[in-house]
């Protein structure tokens, strides 16, 4: 029997990993079509960076309050029903929100609201989600079906902004909200038939506040895991330009037909798909460590090489080359801390990481919004760009140096 048959027989094509993944993809394309909707439509009613900043803010700040609470929840309650209460929450929200827009209620201030109440229900889910995942797959399987996942996400993706421009050019935004109802609900169909393993959890009658401390104590007390939030922190900061303005640049620069915004997402995401597959072949990274090193500084010089792109093809294929490292980055981080922490706090931590990745984005909207209506994009990409390859550098640096000193292997 050859390595494929083997690998084919093996617990990495299980029946509950393939429902896993069915499930959670099909869940995401839904709320991928439904935010490239909403940014877009805000796009070209308000060409705004002010507006996108609201909608940015709308969409990540609430799920930062209850984050943290969420990683605690993970680690107490069956991550399983966590996952389907959330996603049940999101689909019935979004199903409301449906309803009024073909009543006539089409407002902006609307599209924020409802963007907060699916954006509690996502802070839930995440931890869960991440967590879940040591519970289902064989540690040694665990780089390569996040590449395997990260594929199939990449796929869809890449599918997600072509029916999002789609629905929105030849019918409008609402039908993109039912759309993500019926997703939801085909993904929760699906969920409810995987068998999760049992595992040891933190215990239940140590109140809440003081949970999420010990989490917060044991992450940064972990000198790898310190190192790689903080520096992960101010690379997501630095990351904000191009995750969020770059339709407004596309729009001001090349044009605001939708074709444009479409194609621009999926040239990112054709990109994330190749890294996808190459990580998935792989099966591993010797030093992970490294691989976020590079991917860090290889983003931050195809970010700041979108800044000076002179024309829209040449613009593309650097978006579809830079999002190569995208998957890379990701799938090592999210390995190394499956792996290096206990399942009892994993939700934690997780959680922790959500919160610092998903708080410096909007923080950095704050000062990229205002600033992108008075400076030109291209330059905000350039000088962040610059700055994000100096801190995987520096990353690449400070954990050398724990090495070199003992502190840590992985």
């Amino acid at each position: 029997m050859d390595s494929t048959q083997k690998l084919l027989r093996s617990e990495l094509f299980s029946l509950r990993i393939v429902l896993f993944m069915i499930s959670q993809n099909l869940s995401l394309f839904g709320s991928s079509v439904v935010g490239f909707g909403i940014i877009w439509y805000i796009t070209i009613e308000t060409s705004s960076g002010l507006w996108l900043m609201f909608a940015t803010l709308a969409n990540m700040v609430p799920h930062l309050f209850i984050s943290l609470y969420s990683g605690v929840w993970a680690d107490r309650y069956p991550k399983k029903y966590l996952i389907m209460i959330s996603d049940g929450f999101i689909a019935l929200v979004t199903f409301v929100l449906f309803v009024l827009f073909r009543l006539g209620f089409q407002y902006l201030w609307l599209l924020l609201l409802v963007s907060v109440i699916r954006s509690l229900g996502t802070g839930v889910q995440g931890p869960a989600v991440s967590a879940i995942l040591p519970q289902l797959v064989p540690q040694e399987y665990l780089t390569r079906i996040q590449g395997i996942n990260q594929s199939i996400s990449s796929v869809l993706f890449m599918l997600a902004p072509a029916v999002g421009g789609m629905v929105l050019g030849l019918m409008d935004l609402s039908w993109t909200f039912l759309l993500d109802v019926v997703t939801a609900t085909l993904a929760l169909s699906i969920f409810v038939f995987i068998k999760v393993d049992p595992i040891k959890r933190a215990k239940k009658d140590t109140p809440v506040v003081h949970a999420m401390f010990e989490g917060l104590r044991y992450t940064f007390g972990n000198p790898v895991l310190r190192s790689l939030m903080i520096y992960y922190s101010f690379a997501f900061f630095l990351l904000t330009p191009a995750a969020i303005l770059t339709p407004l640049l596309v729009e001001r620069s090349f044009g605001s037909e939708v074709w444009r915004l479409t194609v621009n997402e999926v040239s990112w995401t054709v990109g994330n798909l190749i890294g996808g597959i190459l990580v998935s072949l792989r099966g591993h990274f010797n030093d992970k460590v490294k691989a976020i090193a590079l991917s860090l500084v290889a983003l931050g010089i195809g970010f700041a090489l979108l800044g000076l792109a002179p024309f829209f093809s040449l613009y593309l294929l650097i978006m579809t080359l830079v999002g190569i490292f995208m998957p890379i980055l990701t799938t090592a981080e999210t390995v190394m801390i499956q792996k290096i922490t206990p399942s009892n706090k994993m939700g934690r931590v997780f959680s922790i990481v959500q919160v610092l990745s998903g708080s410096t984005i909007p923080l950095g909207m704050l000062i990229y919004g205002p600033l992108a209506d008075r400076v030109s994009i291209e330059s905000l990409l350039i000088v962040s760009g610059a700055l994000m390859a100096l801190v995987g550098l520096l990353y690449q640096r400070t954990n050398r140096k724990m090495r070199e000193q003992g502190v840590w292997k992985v």
